[in-house]
């Protein structure tokens, strides 16, 4: 084990009744038991029960609704942490310290916002999370690795198990240890194979989240925050499993979707969230909603907090991200609890929920970050990882026309005077291929965001010496007429712009302008290969018969050359499909077992090819 992965590894998440016994802090003095008293909840060598117990039993009312609170970074200073004795904070999707902020500038931060909490009374340290769903993404030059999609089409979960090591030493480059991942939702059904397999393979690391919970994968037409029709056993056998398989492991952490079961909203399914997770899956972790879960209970939006607050907390949440409104749900939660319209034994079990994790983390014994994991961020290894992911998730759709021979791989090195065409709007775009949820929440477009290869970057580095690569990002038809003798063949690379949740909901789910122009221009005259950069599965049919090769990226992430590495024939495409690919979106929603079943490309569908011998 590396000196990085030992140091990461005393989070400790498995959340049982015994905890690992850290260096000890003081045992005397501190507040709650008046000064030299001895703490036991101080003590790493008492049991974690008793810890949990003692320091239950000293905390007010307002020390436990503090928390349950979770506070926005832009709002967290250290004395808005010690003064309402916040128990979390998190970054939403681009909340950063600064533009380009290194590592030190995260670690500095953090460890700002817990002083205030190490200066309460009690000195009960807060637990900051962030959103690491396929990188830890909010964070300037790290490691973008390929949205779950295509990581579903790799088959291949001991390699997700290292992305997941990966990410997690990322994070904890920055002071954080709390990620909101994985994201374990999927389709209808995850037909074969291991139905939503959790992203939790750097649990050692960091503290984990299952989300969305539970089945925000089965939205009637695929809306965000929609609403799951489904019988109980649909229910179980098709969105639960995911649940099941993270709670065995031990995961720390669920967050609760902002969609609707049958029209009851998650965020207010008592039975799901205490009788099915807590109760019956017996999950010992804390369950924290979405972003600003609570005020969309009601219609419209934080129409009647107060009535909001209790149906969420009563449901079974137990750290609620509220993000901005502390004041307002701190004072509301205060005044539920003081007129009995929630009982103090749901506020203890909250709570006891909230130090379990934090005692098991070792968060008492080590509540500050330091910078000695800066190098983990964006290392050359966890590059080489991802473009390695990269390679896996390629889906070969398509590898030549009918009577002919194969396009791909294509060759490196071509006869002088012959040149290579590289066109689309997404060749170069480092953005595009990291999609949502990469430096901002809806991601951003271009070069300038973060750093990485682009395809073209790639293709640049694949293609032989003496072999001349023309770029055009949109080329029209007279300029592929005047100059298709030049070419020996095309590589079309298109897609979709980013995205993240609703924004992304899309009921055509065409390629975007001006991908088909571009297809169609090049395409038709040009033997190609077309690269489709997407988050899902896309109308393509009206262009297969022109292309000659069809690959599925997905969303690659930083690491484009892992896209030149197949398509030159370094490595072989082995890639799956993780979902059916339909014909036209008037089939949807279409799955394994439906009558009739006529996909374009069914579930699990991929073609191979081998290594090239140069």
């Amino acid at each position: 084990m590396t000196t990085a992965a030992a140091a990461c590894s005393l989070l400790l998440l498995q959340l049982c009744g015994c905890v690992a016994v850290a260096a000890a802090l003081p045992m005397k003095g501190g507040g709650g038991g008046g000064e030299g008293a001895y703490l036991r909840y101080k003590d790493p060598k008492q049991p974690l029960n008793t810890r949990i117990d003692d320091l239950l039993r000293r905390m007010t009312l307002a020390e436990k609704i503090g928390q349950m609170s979770q506070i926005e970074r832009e709002n967290a200073t250290a004395d808005v942490v010690n003064k309402y004795l916040i128990g979390s904070v998190l970054s939403g999707g681009g909340s950063v310290p600064a533009k380009n902020a290194p590592p030190q500038a995260w670690v500095k931060m953090v460890n700002g916002m817990q002083s205030g909490a190490l200066s309460t009374r009690l000195g009960i340290p807060i637990i900051y999370g962030i959103d690491a769903v396929h990188g830890h993404g909010n964070v300037y030059k790290a490691t973008i690795f390929p949205h779950n999609i295509g990581l579903g089409c790799t088959r291949d979960p001991e390699l997700a198990q290292r992305i997941g090591a990966a990410v997690a030493l990322e994070v904890r480059a920055t002071g954080i240890p709390y990620v909101f991942a994985p994201c374990v939702a999927g389709e209808i059904p995850a037909s074969g194979g291991r139905p939503g397999a959790p992203y939790i393979a750097g649990q050692r690391n960091v503290a984990a989240c299952s989300k969305h919970y539970v089945g925000d994968g089965g939205t009637t037409k695929g809306v965000n925050e929609g609403n799951t029709v489904a019988s109980f056993h649909e229910l179980m056998a098709v969105h639960m499993p995911p649940y099941y398989n993270a709670v065995i492991r031990g995961v720390s952490t669920v967050m609760v979707s902002f969609s609707s079961w049958n029209g009851v909203k998650m965020h207010a399914n008592h039975f799901l969230v205490t009788d099915h997770l807590k109760n019956r899956l017996r999950f010992r972790g804390f369950i924290i909603s979405d972003w600003q879960g609570l005020d969309r209970i009601t219609t419209p939006d934080h129409a009647d907090y107060l009535l909001s607050i209790k149906l969420g907390i009563l449901a079974g949440i137990d750290m609620v991200m509220i993000p901005y409104t502390y004041t307002e749900f701190i004072d509301d939660l205060t005044l539920l609890v003081q007129n009995g319209t929630i009982p103090m034994s749901r506020i203890d079990d909250a709570v006891r929920r909230i130090l379990r994790v934090k005692f098991t983390m070792g968060l008492f014994e080590n509540p500050y970050a330091d910078t000695s994991l800066v190098g983990e961020l964006g290392k050359q290894e966890h590059r080489d990882l991802a473009r390695e992911a990269v390679r896996k998730s390629l889906v070969l759709l398509k590898n030549g026309k009918p009577g002919a021979k194969p396009l791909l791989p294509l060759p490196k090195k071509l006869s002088y005077g012959v040149r290579v065409l590289v066109a689309g709007s997404h060749a170069d775009d480092l953005g595009s291929q990291c999609g949502g949820w990469t430096i901002t929440w809806q991601g951003l477009t271009g070069n300038n965001l973060t750093a990485g290869t682009t395809i073209l970057d790639g293709i640049l580095r694949a293609v032989g010496p003496g072999t001349d690569v023309v770029y055009s990002k949109n080329p029209d038809a007279d300029f592929v007429q005047q100059n298709k003798p030049l070419f020996d063949y095309a590589i079309v690379v298109v897609g979709e712009p980013p995205y993240a949740e609703t924004f992304g909901d899309n009921l055509n789910l065409t390629i975007p302008a001006p991908g088909p122009d571009i297809i169609q221009n090049v395409c038709g005259s040009i033997r190609c290969v077309v690269v489709l950069v997407s988050g899902r599965p896309l109308v393509v049919e009206p262009f297969i018969d022109i292309i000659d090769a069809l690959v599925a990226a997905w969303l690659p992430g930083t690491e484009g050359q892992g896209v030149s590495d197949v398509l030159f024939g370094d490595y072989g495409f082995t890639g799956k499909l993780s979902r059916t690919w339909f014909r036209s979106v008037d089939q949807l929603p279409m799955n394994v077992g439906d009558a009739p079943y006529d996909p374009l490309f069914p579930f699990g569908f991929g073609l191979q090819t081998q290594p090239s011998t140069y």
